[in-house]
């Protein structure tokens, strides 16, 4: 059974920094496209970054430069460094796994991240 754990969500101040983790078993990772997507209340899950097998990372337009995701895929776990958090921010951050031919695409169950002073 797939399963992607997301694990370092917390209460954190403006300015602060976060790392989440997002553990990935029952899958073959590095043939997986890796994504984190993250949805405040009343609002549509969005886009925060991605990362291919080989590392390139694409970021939304409000995370470039501050948030940076990476991936080891010897230990099957994507990241989500997050520095300089700001209030909006806040919201439940997931991590997908995504692949094309055949397509296949998992979600995690969640990590909350409040940036709150």
């Amino acid at each position: 059974q797939v399963q992607l754990v997301e694990s370092g969500g917390d209460l954190v101040q403006p300015g602060g920094s976060l790392r989440l983790s997002c553990a990935a078993s029952a899958i073959t990772f590095s043939m997986y496209l890796m994504g984190w997507y993250r949805q405040a209340p009343g609002k549509q899950r969005e886009l925060v970054a991605t990362i291919t097998s080989g590392g390139t990372a694409i970021y939304t337009d409000f995370v470039k430069g501050r948030f940076t995701i990476s991936r080891d895929n010897a230990k099957n776990t994507v990241y989500l460094q997050m520095n300089s958090l700001k209030p909006e921010d806040t919201a439940v951050y997931y991590c997908n796994a995504y692949r094309n031919v055949p397509t296949r695409a998992y979600w995690g169950q969640g990590t909350q991240v409040t940036v709150s002073p």
